[in-house]
């Protein structure tokens, strides 16, 4: 069974001991994180575990009290799909 763990700036899953999954951000000066790149493993794809790892963000988000820009196309599109991320969505 895949688990994500939390690293420095990334959230990665993990299947087998191996990365399947990760998505990486960087607090922007003014507190923003900037979620700059997603990537699922092949094995992975159609799982929905680039919207898992978006989602972990997300909590990291409000749990800080922050807001996110999504520069990556997939986590851009998917914040444009799920309107529950409108409570921290970074809209420049």
């Amino acid at each position: 069974m895949a688990a994500i763990e939390q690293q420095e700036d990334a959230f990665v899953m993990i299947e087998d001991g191996r990365e399947v999954g990760k998505v990486s951000y960087m607090p922007r000066e003014d507190g923003v994180l900037l979620l700059d790149h997603t990537f699922v493993d092949q094995s992975m794809r159609g799982q929905h575990v680039g919207e898992q790892l978006v989602e972990s963000v997300v909590e990291l988000a409000r749990e800080r009290g922050v807001k996110i820009d999504p520069v990556c196309p997939f986590a851009s599109a998917l914040f444009e799909r799920k309107k529950e991320y409108e409570d921290v969505w970074q809209r420049d």
